[in-house]
């Protein structure tokens, strides 16, 4: 896992792709490298940050040049063995044991037909010595970022956004429809970036420089051809072998010269990888979380760390536990920072809390849990969309009734919240919605007149280009089958925008690399070949991944009420944070620029002042909403101390 930048005939490019390999050294603290070479009329310059995780050896330092080949390269390449030695079976001679010089010779030998053969995670620019052309290219989910931002004919390139606004001199402009979308949703979709002129290179696909100036784009990997592709296997009856392929990846996914540990939450997810992953390293090390009793007991949470401890004693794991009490007034501007973009998720703070106390005790290599909530319909969302069809057949006048009683419910009182409140008025909000619109408002954070009430009226036509935005994207397939095309929207937007964009950004602030087994392009497969009346059986979410799992993992676990890898945000807002939250309503950046209204805001903070309703999550984002943009207007935000 590294740091990746570069420029191609951009001007002082030699210079700028300094000061972008700088920007990026969190990412790769055990090495740094420059290359450069003419590329057309102008210059080709590639940089590399190192976080030595295979072939520790100045062999697999970077970039790595050979043959007129030039490879600056960020990921793990998991098959990467198989590969070699196909290779070798063509003659091809290996210098030393690094993934990196295996994805340079593939290269060599099938140019952009080696991408669908890679199985990892990876972002990569290739410059070819002999014609000129640089390539840049993204894996198939999207799980590592690449940034880029072309102007005439030149192009620069990186793996953090920070790092293009530092290359600029802070002249990026804002794109005030990624803030409307980063409102909506509380993070920025991959469709979208928080600068104008920069992009995000799309999962699966490819971008081609050539020196006389043209760019060409291909696709080599789409999630939709994939979800009609598992449609058809599942037709035919066969399910595929889940518990085997979940396990193959896991091992693959523990290819490592350095130790690997896990996290482990206790819940379903991190549990089975982390006893799967104790079977072929005995005594690993795992990494859990807990919260400051007040904190937990104010937010309702489950006691998830009696079930971490139960499973690191069965699996003879080696945890390690770590209280969340932290100075969050502090870690507010630090995480909005390393996030890059305005992203709301407060589960960013647990996993950059949790990959620095794994760094300092010299693990560098993590295994999430991270995807199979999405792909095996494992969130509550997925079961309230499938519960609201049923809901929709109660008689109207019922329905009024219901919808009256639990408006009047407070979800919390002085000393403690009400769960179960919040989620029935967070469900009898979407209840009674079409499909698409139901599903959108089940996991977005406010309806379309809430959201139009909170921006400026000169918005109205972005938020209507976001909502439409997000229709197209759940609405482009052929599937028949809701509980699928539910996993199919959350792994095309919510997988890549928040979850997997969240743990790039907090692992790698902490010079650490987090690898996410379900997020693999055979369990991905193997997901979409499951008809959704098997993923949600009864109330059970994941049913199927649950019965794959019952071979490894006692039923307490696989069955037990499902965790929440978040944060006590409601105690944090009604104590650490509200002053600052009085604030941004009253006199902060967003308010003043006319970006938001702050009569909208006032009557968020009341509403949740007095418990009538949970704007928590909302006021949370304001917050990091609003330190992002202070940096972005200031142009100060690339020089953050980190």
């Amino acid at each position: 896992m590294c740091g990746i930048a570069g420029t191609y005939r951009w001007p002082d490019g030699k210079a700028v792709t300094e000061r972008l390999t700088d920007v990026l050294a969190h990412r790769g603290p055990d090495g740094s490298g420059r290359y450069s070479h003419p590329a057309g009329d102008g210059e080709v310059h590639l940089g590399h940050r190192r976080l030595a995780i295979i072939d520790l050896s100045e062999t697999g330092a970077q970039p790595m040049v050979s043959g007129g080949l030039a490879l600056t390269y960020n990921g793990e390449l998991y098959n990467a063995p198989e590969l070699r030695a196909e290779l070798q079976s063509l003659s091809v001679r290996f210098r030393g044991t690094s993934d990196t010089e295996v994805v340079l010779e593939a290269w060599r030998r099938w140019g952009t037909d080696c991408l669908p053969r890679l199985r990892g995670m990876f972002a990569f620019g290739v410059f070819d010595e002999r014609t000129g052309e640089l390539v840049l290219a993204r894996d198939q989910l999207g799980i590592k970022p690449l940034f880029l931002l072309r102007r005439g004919g030149g192009l620069v390139f990186a793996s953090e956004l920070k790092a293009l606004a530092a290359a600029t001199g802070g002249s990026l402009e804002v794109d005030h429809g990624a803030l409307v979308a980063s409102l909506l949703y509380y993070w920025v979709p991959d469709s979208r970036c928080a600068y104008r002129e920069a992009e995000k290179l799309p999962p699966g696909s490819w971008l081609r420089c050539r020196p006389d100036g043209r760019v060409e784009r291909g696709r080599y990997w789409n999630l939709k051809d994939v979800a009609a592709e598992g449609r058809e296997r599942a037709r035919s009856g066969e399910l595929p072998d889940l518990a085997a392929i979940v396990e193959e990846s896991t091992r693959q996914h523990l290819l490592s010269d350095v130790p690997v540990a896990t996290f482990l939450s206790g819940g379903l997810d991190s549990s089975y990888l982390t006893a799967l992953a104790a079977r072929h390293q005995p005594g690993i090390s795992a990494y859990t979380i807990g919260f400051r009793a007040e904190d937990a007991r104010f937010e309702a949470m489950p006691d998830d760390l009696r079930y971490a401890r139960q499973v690191a004693e069965r699996f003879g794991v080696d945890l390690h536990e770590i209280e969340i009490a932290p100075n969050v007034l502090d870690l507010l501007p630090r995480m909005t920072y390393h996030l890059d973009e305005p992203i709301g998720d407060p589960a960013a703070i647990n996993t950059f809390l949790i990959c620095s106390a794994a760094r300092e005790a010299g693990v560098k290599v993590m295994l999430s849990g991270m995807g199979a909530d999405e792909l095996f319909a494992g969130y509550r969302k997925h079961l309230a969309n499938l519960l609201a069809l049923r809901y929709q057949r109660v008689p109207r006048p019922l329905r009024r009734g219901v919808y009256r009683a639990v408006d009047r419910l407070p979800v919390a009182s002085a000393r403690r919240g009400y769960r179960s409140v919040r989620f029935a008025k967070r469900f009898l909000s979407f209840a009674e919605l079409p499909e698409e619109t139901a599903f959108r408002r089940s996991y977005t954070m406010y309806d379309q007149e809430e959201l139009l009430a909170l921006v400026d009226p000169d918005l109205a036509g972005t938020v209507e280009d976001v909502l439409t935005e997000h229709a197209d994207v759940y609405e482009d397939n052929e599937l028949d089958d809701f509980v699928n095309r539910m996993c199919l929207g959350d792994a095309r937007m919510f997988l890549p925008g928040l979850n997997l964009a969240y743990t790039d950004r907090s692992s790698m602030a902490a010079s650490t690399e987090v690898r996410v087994p379900y997020v693999d392009v055979e369990v991905v497969r193997a997901a979409f070949a499951v008809p959704g009346d098997r993923k949600i059986v009864g109330r059970q979410g994941k049913a199927v991944l649950k019965e794959a799992a019952t071979s490894v993992l006692p039923k307490e676990i696989v069955y037990r009420p499902k965790g929440l890898f978040s944060a006590p945000l409601r105690a944090w807002m009604s104590r650490d944070l509200a002053p600052l939250v009085r604030e941004v309503v009253h006199d902060g950046v967003l308010v003043g620029s006319g970006l938001l209204r702050r009569d909208a805001l006032a009557r968020m903070v009341a509403e949740d002042a007095a418990g009538q309703r949970d704007f928590s999550k909302h006021l949370w984002h304001v917050l990091t909403l609003e330190y992002w943009y202070r940096d972005a207007i200031s142009g100060s935000g690339q020089s953050r101390a980190a």
